[in-house]
């Protein structure tokens, strides 16, 4: 079978569990936001801002990558900037045909403008609701969002963020993470915001195996208690490829695939900060032999220029990835997702599930016979 279009794929439902706010403004709000601001931009011209953004994305280095984001952050210090953001996020979810969504951000970063950090995740939340209720899907579906508090691995307030999440999460946070420059910055520098949101039964989502290797990984599943791993790719480092075909994997890989511990992968961002050489090279395809509880994700999308029907378009032509596995990614990702469990079951067989046999039919295409990535999960 030929690689489906993004038009095609955006008629398949779609969950998405690592997308970064800040990351996927739309470039001519950046601009408008900046003239509110006061803000200065390498250029006004929304099309030529997003080239900027694209090319300052894609450099090879985790902390090179993360230079944009400097930009989007300072538009987004007042509370109707973040609803507006977070309005407008949903919106392009929804319209790329993603059902449900974990979105994240980092609190800290957005006090210039006087808000606390209760302010300023109310005004995220307030923008999701305003969305949520309207925006339908190419195929018609509603959208469910919900919101992870990312602390900055860099600085020192893990404790202030995880209280926070766990604070609002009656209100639509479901989860805490930790993101930004991974080497030197281990994730056991917040150790103590973990065992929090531990002990008050929370959802722990850590980036880990992105700019860094197996010990960011280990450290963030076994002292830490990451339910899943934010990106994991290196986690491919501990697999050996033997001389008559097959693989073997260390004990980290065997353990991160025997528990079902979710890889929020990402590929088009995954090659951009350097983490993959490039989408060929990429390890979802040899995770996804493997059975590992791979997921698909777009990270950034204006950075990244990216989005969920275009990442599965780009695995499509680069593994010959077919609807049957983009049905196998989609459910991993909603059985993975910190929403309640009946909520999962009732996405999986009301929205994803018939979503994927209605476009089966519409594109007359056969279900995969044989070893079909859709047995056993």
């Amino acid at each position: 079978m030929d690689a489906m279009s993004i038009d095609q794929l955006r008629l398949a439902p779609k969950v998405l569990l690592h997308d970064h706010l800040d990351g996927g403004l739309r470039p001519a709000t950046v601009v408008e936001l900046a003239e509110t601001a006061g803000h200065d931009l390498p250029t006004t011209d929304p099309e030529e801002l997003a080239e900027w953004f694209h090319r300052g994305a894609d450099r090879r280095d985790l902390v090179l990558y993360l230079e944009p984001f400097a930009h989007t952050v300072a538009v987004l210090q007042s509370a109707e900037a973040l609803q507006r953001v977070a309005r407008e996020c949903v919106e392009d979810l929804a319209g790329d045909g993603v059902v449900y969504a974990e979105v994240r951000f980092a609190p800290e970063l957005h006090l210039e403008g006087e808000l606390t950090l209760d302010q300023v995740v109310e005004a995220v939340l307030e923008g999701f609701r305003d969305a949520t209720g309207s925006a339908r899907t190419p195929a018609g579906d509603p959208i469910t969002v919900g919101l992870l508090c990312t602390a900055m691995r860099t600085a020192a307030r893990g404790d202030e963020i995880a209280e926070l999440a766990i604070r609002h999460r009656d209100g639509g946070v479901v989860g805490f993470d930790i993101a930004g420059a991974e080497a030197g910055f281990p994730p056991t520098r917040h150790l103590s915001a973990f065992e929090l949101v531990h002990r008050e039964n929370g959802h722990v989502t850590i980036h880990a195996g992105e700019g860094f290797g197996l010990p960011s990984i280990w450290e963030a599943l076994q002292l830490c208690g990451a339910a899943r791993l934010g990106h994991g790719v290196r986690i491919v480092d501990d697999i050996t490829k033997q001389a008559d075909g097959t693989y073997e994997l260390g004990r980290l890989a065997s353990f991160v695939r025997d528990r079902r511990v979710p890889l929020e992968m990402c590929p088009t961002s995954n090659v951009h900060v350097g983490a993959a050489p490039s989408l060929e090279e990429h390890p979802i395809g040899l995770m996804r032999k493997l059975r590992f509880r791979v997921t698909v994700n777009t990270d950034n999308r204006l950075m990244s220029d990216t989005c969920m029907s275009k990442e599965f378009a780009v695995l499509g032509e680069t593994f010959g990835f077919e609807l049957d596995d983009v049905e196998w990614l989609t459910i991993n990702a909603m059985k993975s997702a910190f929403w309640p469990f009946d909520d999962r079951l009732r996405i999986i067989n009301t929205i994803i599930k018939p979503g994927f046999a209605r476009l089966r039919e519409d594109l007359d295409l056969p279900r995969r016979g044989g070893d079909t990535l859709l047995s056993p999960r």
